[in-house]
């Protein structure tokens, strides 16, 4: 009788873990009982939001407990995965104080001036440890946990083109390194990475300590994934002997820094960068390129990827943010209707760290910075579209995406209509700095973002310069 029990009891676990992807599991990790998710499943990817938390900068502190008593509150603006910047320890040697083709390292400054360069995150020493300016790998456990217990995945920025120049690799497997005809470790060809030791992935024995290392992270932290960094320049066949490796541990999330096509196939990779989208919005919000360009960009994506593929849509980043300005200088007055649209396309949207501050300055790269937390214009924007991408079954962007119509208008007005299981939305904006008229597909909507319904019967409407409207029926 106790065995039937048993099996009664282990059956009804597994159909709950299936039907409902937050059931929470126990596991033993470093002989603690800890609480995780169950795997990321396709139905998440339908309606997430990912967030990049950049640490360094979140806080003045600058530490994971600091960003770990926030998580709760970004459940209101639909987050589901967070990216965290990588937290491993960064090398001294070479340590970048300031970026660009005439980067300086900090050894280059005067005594005095040194400590407050603290280098590149991507400057890699030890693939197993945690950067202790953030806190120790306790600090990071319950950063883990809390956003378990809060419904929100984990994943870990990979930096695996590379390491700094203080790993122990460089000292015990030169080998593992790319040199130069003299035998001299060199860094990658082509960048200004003056401060990283490029990788050579035709040594087998270094791929397999890679694989080693990440699935450490899996196995005994309860990371949910990686976000890889550049992964178009490590090698595909890497990508197809390491994935599968991770996934037989546990099903995690891939995000490459990459437009590859191919590295989406094969179960390697859930999602790529929207790189082209991303450039596409900047150029719209300037002037520069116009809805025919828009339209090019839509077909381009579905002929180049597959139905099942995820593009993740984003307006910043911790690179866009430092090196090419802020969301109000590279988008002006088009930055709300830019920043709707990547919540509206097929893909999974992005909020980068103090985007939902209102984050009015570059954060700097090298050195500490931090911004204010007043829950402003940006906050009550981002949690509404947050709500609506969680919400309604028109705007799934993952592997099972809504379908996307786009409707005939004016030039310079953008409307297309997303829907799936009965339900639909229409978008509108005024992709211009000049007033338009249009007339809406006559029908009784709800303006989403007024919350007020509304009937329209073909007559023109006037839309200001960058106006939209989020219509829901």
């Amino acid at each position: 009788m106790k065995n039937y029990t048993l099996i009664i009891v282990a059956l009804s676990l597994f159909f709950a873990c299936k039907t409902e992807n937050k059931e929470v599991v126990d596991k033993v990790v470093n002989e603690e009982t800890i609480e995780m998710l169950a795997p990321v499943s396709n139905s998440d990817m339908e309606t997430a939001v990912i967030y990049e938390a950049n640490i360094r900068q979140y806080s003045l502190e600058g530490t994971f407990d600091m960003f770990t008593k926030d998580i709760p509150q970004l459940k209101d603006l639909g987050v589901k995965i967070i990216w965290l910047m990588p937290v491993f320890p960064i090398s001294e040697t070479k340590r970048k104080a300031t970026g660009g083709p005439d980067s300086k390292f900090a050894s280059e400054f005067p005594a005095n001036q040194q400590a407050k360069y603290l280098g590149s995150y991507y400057a890699v020493t030890d693939f197993t440890k945690i950067n202790p300016e953030f806190g120790t790998k306790e600090d990071f456990r319950e950063l883990v946990k809390t956003a378990h217990d809060n419904g929100i995945y984990v994943i870990l920025d990979w930096v695996p083109n590379h390491t700094g120049w203080d790993h122990e690799w460089l000292k015990t497997n030169p080998d593992y390194y790319t040199q130069n005809d003299k035998g001299e470790v060199i860094h990658p060809e082509g960048t200004d990475w003056t401060d990283v030791a490029d990788l050579n992935y035709d040594n087998q024995n270094m791929r397999t300590e890679m694989i080693e290392d990440m699935s450490y992270w899996i196995t005994e932290e309860g990371v949910d994934g990686f976000r890889c960094d550049v992964a178009g320049s490590v090698p595909l066949d890497f990508w197809q002997q390491a994935v599968p490796e991770l996934r037989k541990k546990k099903d995690i999330f891939m995000l490459a820094e990459a437009w590859e096509p191919e590295l989406l196939d094969g179960n390697l990779f859930d999602m790529a960068y929207a790189w082209d989208g991303h450039h596409l919005l900047n150029a719209l919000a300037k002037g520069e390129k116009n809805l025919n360009d828009y339209e090019a960009y839509i077909q381009k994506i579905g002929k180049d990827y597959d139905a099942d593929d995820i593009l993740m849509n984003f307006v910043t980043n911790h690179d866009e943010n430092s090196w090419n300005g802020t969301i109000k200088e590279r988008m002006g007055d088009a930055s709300e209707l830019m920043t709707v649209l990547s919540f509206m396309l097929k893909g999974m949207p992005l909020i980068y760290s103090g985007q939902e501050y209102d984050l009015d300055h570059r954060l700097k790269f090298f050195e500490k910075d931090s911004f204010p937390k007043t829950k402003g214009d940006s906050w009550k924007l981002l949690q509404k579209l947050g709500q609506l991408k969680n919400t309604n079954p028109a705007l799934h962007g993952g592997k099972n995406a809504a379908t996307y119509n786009r409707l005939e208008s004016i030039k310079e007005i953008l409307m297309f209509e997303r829907s799936k299981d009965g339900r639909s939305i229409l978008f509108v904006g005024n992709v211009s700095n000049e007033n338009n008229k249009l007339s809406i597909p006559k029908a009784m909507y709800l303006d989403y973002m007024t919350n007020q319904k509304i009937e329209f019967k073909g007559d023109e409407i006037s839309l200001k310069p960058w106006e939209y409207k989020i219509l829901i029926r």
